[in-house]
């Protein structure tokens, strides 16, 4: 059995590949927000909700996900997530797609503190709300 490590991660949105362009991926799941629950969801625990939380770098070229937040936002993209880099889904090496909002963040989006180290890049951290609960894909 082959464990998710931190190298091989891929993620598409909206079908363009940006692997090079996120630092971190994940995908977080809370309580919803709801006032009055349906009975159903209250024998499961309640609603859910899922997020595509990402810190991406900052590159303001027309072809990048920062420009894809910033020229797209409110709009919904559909993302795949493949934790094991494969390009074809297996039991073992599941892929995870859905649907996201696309959303501007709550902080920094254009620029950052100064850093004498040359390789040190300015980030933008985005969290991004899925339609539904992301469906696991193996074949």
């Amino acid at each position: 059995m082959a464990t998710a490590g931190t190298r091989l991660l891929t993620i598409s949105v909206g079908g363009t590949e940006y692997a090079a362009q996120v630092k971190k991926s994940v995908v977080t799941s809370q309580a919803a927000d709801g006032d009055s629950p349906t009975f159903g969801e209250a024998s499961t625990g309640g609603a859910r909700e899922y997020r595509l939380a990402l810190t991406i770098l900052q590159d303001h070229a027309t072809t990048t996900l920062w420009d894809k937040i910033w020229s797209s936002s409110g709009t919904t993209a559909a993302v795949i997530v493949r934790p094991y880099g494969n390009t074809t889904p297996t039991t073992s090496q599941p892929h995870y797609t859905g649907n996201v909002v696309i959303s501007e963040p709550d902080g920094d989006f254009i620029g950052g503190e100064a850093d004498s180290a040359v390789a040190t890049r300015w980030v933008t951290e985005v969290e991004w709300v899925f339609t539904a609960k992301p469906t696991k894909i193996t074949a």
